[in-house]
């Protein structure tokens, strides 16, 4: 029993650092999203805005907590806003993004078309923080998404895996805590860089096309390491290091998704490339 519970330290210690980096504080979905006008099925894009943003939450997240700061501010800048909950474990509430991402993927995929059917829309655009930054890639390459989505907008995306600051390389001296792992949390061992589903993800090439796709990652951060493996490459991607932008930007994992106007102001411009303005650390006013 003794090396067993030795085999479990390793993924209680990744299970908490994953929760404590990524995981806003829970709020009980304390009806923030609809007093505050997103998740409005009566919304009808506008021609300035003609198709409405879907927001996809990160690991431990939820789809009000990632985006009480986001959704406001573009929902302000005229857009439809929209947030779905995904990839929840059997009696476990509140947190979500733990289930396997190809079928977290297929929630996604529903909720797409729910939101095109209320929008009277034929595409949306994606914009999604670390797992929700690539998990749709999954839903573009082999769910039909890239005819529905005109564009994806990773913010600290683990597109390559994981590391988690070096953390998971000390799995496989724990036998059996990987596999343990896999049961518990599927959705946390697929974003382990080196897994089954990133193989398949990434098989033969990161992008598809007629989809356009922007990352925008912190040196800062301290979960989607290293943070150049957030980079996608192929036709239609714009990489953005938010340290290019504002150098005395400290945003970490969390932060650059959930608080950091300087990162949504470059959300809004690749939602508009054809009206962006210059991002400089004065966007933290506009």
């Amino acid at each position: 029993m003794l090396p067993f519970k030795r085999a479990l330290r390793p993924l209680a210690a990744l299970l908490l650092a994953a929760a404590l980096a990524t995981a806003p504080a829970a709020t009980a979905h304390a009806a923030s999203a609809p007093s505050r006008g997103w998740n409005d099925y009566g919304c009808k894009p506008s021609a300035a805005h003609p198709r409405p943003v879907v927001l996809v939450h990160g690991t431990f997240g939820n789809s009000i907590d990632n985006w009480l700061s986001l959704a406001p501010y573009l929902k302000d800048r005229g857009y439809c806003v929209f947030s779905l909950d995904y990839g929840q474990l059997p009696g476990v509430p509140l947190f979500y993004g733990l289930g396997p991402i190809d079928k977290s993927a297929e929630q996604l995929s529903a909720f797409v078309d729910k939101v095109l059917t209320a929008t009277g829309t034929a595409r949306a655009d994606l914009v999604g923080h670390s797992q929700g930054g690539m998990m749709p890639r999954y839903y573009l390459k082999f769910l039909g998404g890239a005819a529905k989505v005109n564009a994806l907008v990773g913010i600290a995306p683990d597109n390559h895996g994981t590391t988690l600051s070096g953390l998971t390389n000390l799995l496989p001296y724990f036998p059996g805590a990987s596999d343990l792992l896999k049961t518990a949390t599927p959705g946390l061992a697929d974003q382990i860089a080196g897994s089954a589903f990133l193989a398949k993800l990434n098989e033969g090439g990161d992008t598809v096309p007629g989809v356009r796709y922007t990352v925008i990652a912190t040196k800062y951060d301290e979960v989607a390491t290293p943070w150049r493996s957030q980079y996608l490459t192929g036709p239609d991607v714009r990489n953005v290091l938010l340290q290019d932008l504002c150098a005395v930007d400290l945003s970490e994992h969390v932060t650059i998704g959930t608080i950091d106007r300087i990162a949504f102001h470059e959300v809004a411009n690749a939602l508009d490339p054809a009206h962006a303005t210059a991002t400089t650390c004065a966007s933290v006013f506009s």
